[in-house]
């Protein structure tokens, strides 16, 4: 008896059978580009063997306009079939299926030959794109369809015709983006030509036994999108064309509204997908934030949906669905949706990973093996740093302790769980806490640890963190003067004013944390109002009276030192989202600000050579961190080597990223 009867159900398509619910969904890592297809290869093996039912790759361009930038992969010659042909060998093998997804990007390329229906620029790009004839149609339709035949002949089980997310078939579906006056353009039954014949075109090349799935965009959230009747009538129509499988696509990436970033609730667009169900004869897939196997099974079992597409989950635990059929669900690292190892990665060139899991994308490279000489390893440290150190040293079969001065484990990770709208960061503690029982490393907690601690030891790992950087501020003795960790553990209750001293990423959540009463991330409705998300029966599925987020819980103004704008340096692709939150909820944002004073009054400052008070009843200190370096100084004056991780490596930003990193890549060569 299952835990999951609907997840691990198959699915028969007729001419093939899928052997759960589960679709790796479509993620661009840029493994492809850099031309090591062992490394494709085994990336996607790793996944087959750790059950998913069906995997979609990335993006593989149709030709070399349509690539999201220029030297984008696709499958234009003979070494690129082979190259192909390598990872679907080698997915067969490892007894999976898999298949191609075909982008064309559309006004969204990265370059300057970009084509789309009308010559208007999209906001999130530098080129204005060439508004297509009819024989610069024809050929795009012939590019896509001969892409198809060709994952064919490479051996893909199938492929993902992209039409959603505000990508070249999508454009052509909304006067938003199309202008035209001929017969791909005006009235809907026009616009919804290209794709209509796109999918005709493609069942006619690859045959009856093929699977063939469509990304259809089931609520746009921009101006002048689809309707919802719009979407079941392209939905009965690409059906009809000979749509195996339709996926569910959720918002443009131009659009304002978050979509699968950790504030995003869990499952937020389940129920657009289910108001499809039953007006299609295919099998429908619900996807977006969808990243445990409890959330999975909820959505099928509601009747959402007939299969659920996860992606970056799959870069977080490439055996999720071999954990969950086999009772161990709660050692499946779980998917926070922080978007700094992938998405990030994605658009500034880098190979996408994952934060929880390193060796995402890496596992050729980072390999954990039986240690040669098993040793006694103490880690000092329970932080991300010091937890990833200490798993993959003991699942190596070193005898591991951890150390760490707190009663409990997770370091930083128990403030950045305390933010609203980042509560994902309870399941990744929550993780560290199983796999430390399941790979039998010793806990040492709620002590100092000094150099004559560690004597016993053959190898010393020191991950003791950061303190709080010393901003110099005079009268910071103040009493209405706290530290970031004050606020964030409880152990003080700010005023109704406040004012926050850093605008990096920690003056960012604490900011959030001050201006947020109830999450909106545990709470659908009040999200969907925060955003301004409505039934796609409004089109777009944007409300017209816009966003509506509750009224902030204090009045806060953020400050920094630096002349540029706060929070520029925030993630690339989340922190658009972390600005809108708070300037929504009404904070004040300052740069080029001079501190200098504190007293009764407030905070005194200096901006443009003019003073200022910032009158506040509490100041919060979020000027940055240093390393503890204490302990590994010690040892080093004792004459002990050891390994130093983390932020007591490298203080800058908190970045668990860069810590669990560095975590599993010492462990995996001691």
């Amino acid at each position: 008896m299952t835990a999951y009867p609907h997840m691990l159900a198959p699915l028969d398509l007729g001419f093939t059978t899928l052997p759960n619910r589960v679709l790796m969904g479509s993620m661009h890592t840029n493994l492809e580009e850099k031309g090591d297809w062992n490394r494709v290869a085994e990336f996607y093996a790793a996944r087959a063997r750790g059950g998913a039912g069906l995997m979609v790759t990335g993006g593989m361009a149709p030709n070399v306009e349509g690539g999201v930038f220029p030297g984008a992969a696709g499958l234009f010659t003979a070494v690129d079939l082979a190259n192909h042909r390598m990872v679907t060998d080698r997915v067969h093998d490892a007894g999976g299926k898999i298949a191609m997804q075909i982008l064309h990007a559309g006004r969204y390329a990265y370059g300057p030959n970009c084509v789309a229906p009308s010559a208007i620029k999209a906001p999130i790009a530098p080129f204005k794109p060439i508004a297509l004839d009819e024989a610069g149609i024809e050929k795009q339709i012939g590019d896509i369809v001969t892409a198809a035949a060709r994952a064919r002949e490479a051996g893909y089980d199938g492929v993902e015709v992209m039409g959603s997310e505000g990508y070249f078939l999508n454009q052509f579906l909304v006067t938003h983006t199309n202008k035209r006056t001929d017969r791909w353009g005006g009235p809907y039954e026009n616009r919804m030509r290209l794709p209509v014949e796109v999918m005709r075109r493609v069942r006619a090349a690859v045959g009856d036994d093929f699977i063939v799935i469509f990304r259809l965009s089931m609520i746009d959230l921009v101006p002048d999108g689809s309707t919802h009747d719009e979407v079941v009538q392209l939905a009965q129509a690409v059906e009809a064309a000979g749509a195996t499988i339709i996926n569910t696509g959720i918002g443009w990436h131009e659009s304002r509204v978050p979509t699968i970033a950790t504030s995003v609730p869990r499952a937020a667009f389940a129920w657009v997908t289910r108001k499809l169900m039953g007006k299609v004869g295919v099998p429908l897939i619900a996807s977006n934030r969808i990243n445990t196997p409890e959330v999975a099974e909820q959505v099928l079992a509601d009747g959402c949906a007939d299969m659920v597409s996860m992606a970056r989950p799959w870069l977080a635990d490439e055996a999720f669905v071999k954990k969950a059929a086999t009772g161990r669900a709660h050692l499946i690292a779980p998917c926070i949706a922080c978007n700094q190892a992938c998405l990030d990665h994605t658009f500034q060139g880098k190979v996408s990973s994952c934060l929880v899991n390193p060796r995402a994308a890496f596992e050729t490279e980072i390999v954990i093996e039986p240690a040669a000489e098993p040793k006694r390893v103490a880690v000092v440290g329970a932080g991300p740093a010091g937890l990833s150190a200490a798993i993959t040293a003991a699942q190596r079969g070193h005898a591991v302790t951890l150390f760490d001065a707190e009663g409990r484990i997770g370091g930083q990770l128990n403030m950045a769980r305390a933010i609203p709208g980042k509560e994902e960061f309870h399941g990744l503690v929550h993780w560290f806490d199983a796999m430390l029982d399941e790979v039998g490393v010793t806990r040492a907690l709620g002590r100092m640890v000094g150099v004559e601690d560690l004597e016993e030891f053959e190898e010393v790992i020191v991950a003791t963190g950061v303190t709080p950087r010393d901003p110099r501020i005079p009268g910071q003795d103040h009493p209405m003067v706290v530290g970031y960790a004050d606020v964030l553990r409880g152990r003080v209750t700010p005023g109704q004013r406040v004012a926050v001293v850093g605008a990096g990423g920690i003056g960012f959540d604490v900011s959030e944390f001050l201006v947020t009463d109830e999450s909106p991330t545990m709470h659908l409705p009040d999200w969907m109002r925060e955003w301004g998300v409505t039934d796609p029966e409004t089109r777009s599925g944007l409300a017209p009276e816009g966003p509506r987020p509750d009224r902030p819980a204090r009045q806060v103004v953020l400050l920094q030192r630096k002349v540029e704008k706060p929070g520029r340096r925030l993630g690339k692709t989340t922190g658009w989202i972390h600005r809108s939150s708070l300037k929504m909820r009404g904070v004040e944002m300052r740069s080029g600000v001079t501190y200098e004073r504190i007293d009764d009054a407030g905070l005194h400052v200096t901006v443009d050579g003019e003073n200022e008070l910032i009158a506040c009843d509490t100041v919060v200190l979020c000027a940055g961190q240093e390393s503890a370096r204490g302990l590994a100084d010690a040892l080093q004056a004792a004459g002990r080597d050891c390994h130093v991780i983390g932020g007591a490596d490298v203080a800058a930003e908190l970045d668990a990223k860069r810590a669990i990193d560095q975590g599993v890549r010492l462990a995996a060569t001691l």
